[in-house]
């Protein structure tokens, strides 16, 4: 693997990888998507998630403006 997995996004769950390009052509899956590691009683295990589709990709950016003040009063209040 010739680059630094840099894409990684810890959450409570398990990590988020983005794929490396050379990662999803030894998977056979396309580039851009992503693998999430899980620990669980001393074993990992994993699941590759393809890319969104551009229809998708639009749908989230039209809800995220759609409702942007309700979502930055949210990231105000905290958890």
């Amino acid at each position: 693997m010739s680059q630094l997995l840099t894409h990684v996004k810890p959450d409570n769950d398990g990590w988020v990888i983005t794929m490396t390009p050379e990662m999803a052509r030894a998977a056979g899956v396309a580039e851009d998507s992503l693998i999430v590691f899980y620990l669980s009683d001393g074993a990992v295990a994993a699941e590759i998630l393809p890319p969104a589709s551009p229809e998708l990709r639009a749908e989230v950016h039209r809800i995220a403006d759609k409702f942007r003040d309700a979502f930055t009063e949210m990231k105000r209040l905290g958890d």
